[in-house]
């Protein structure tokens, strides 16, 4: 299931959420070099993602880890934790960043607008930590940088399944060879990303796929637990009052 659009009117421009798409791409092209240059996209994933073993400590006097034949390697002893910030901004490829901004306009607009701006910024980074947290305390030997915006847009999706869950999101569903658009509620497309990457996560640690699986729960349940607390209750009765009138 790839979610396309949902039913979900806004009353806040959604200028941080823009923002942070910016910021993504700008960082990606300017910082990464778009990905044309493979060493100098090594090297930023190097010096700015997140090695859960540098932070806990657990290299096992291993000096660094190679990230690719011919291309630089990860050497330790730079930042640790400090990466966990800026690691967030940082993406490994074009359908990585693509993917991840997609979700983020999707489910992020609506949860900008239920909380305002600066409150949205505020819950966007905890999550986003809170899913670092999450990945280090899963894989706390792991030597492999970890990059990518989607540990806090998951929050913005546990959120999103704790305010909106009958909000009907237009969703393309793949079945085998046959491909279909359904209007489905969001607790459905939720449950079942959640699901798939819990699913995912228990079973990484056989097919090791890189993909950070238990960042992507912590920042979902993060969101969960933390939506009430940011969100802005005027702006909720304003947008319950609009579409009511709708």
């Amino acid at each position: 299931m790839f979610p396309l659009r949902d039913e979900n009117p806004t009353l806040l421009v959604p200028f941080v959420t823009i923002g942070l798409i910016v910021v993504n791409v700008g960082v990606w092209l300017y910082v990464q070099g778009g990905g044309t240059a493979p060493d100098e996209l090594r090297q930023t994933v190097c010096t700015f993602g997140m090695i859960p073993a540098e932070i806990t400590g657990l290299t096992g006097g291993y000096p660094g880890i190679d990230l690719g034949p011919g291309g630089p390697s990860c050497r330790f002893g730079g930042l640790t934790w400090q990466t966990a910030l800026p690691s967030m901004f940082l993406h490994g490829g074009w359908v990585h960043l693509i993917s991840n901004m997609w979700f983020l306009w999707l489910f992020g607009n609506n949860i900008e607008d239920s909380m305002g701006h600066l409150r949205f910024l505020g819950f966007y980074l905890l999550a986003g930590l809170a899913a670092a947290a999450a990945h280090t305390l899963s894989n706390p030997g792991s030597m492999v940088p970890t990059v990518g915006a989607s540990g806090a847009i998951s929050g913005i999706m546990g959120a999103y399944l704790v305010l909106y869950p009958r909000i009907r999101i237009q969703t393309l569903i793949f079945v085998f060879i046959f491909i279909r658009v359904a209007t489905v509620p969001a607790w459905v497309v939720l449950i079942l990303w959640f699901a798939t990457q819990v699913l995912s996560g228990y079973t990484d640690a056989v097919t090791r796929s890189g993909v950070a699986f238990w960042a992507h729960i912590g920042g979902f349940l993060a969101g969960v637990a933390l939506v009430k607390l940011f969100v802005n209750q005027a702006l909720v009765r304003a947008r319950s009052a609009r579409v009511t009138a709708i």
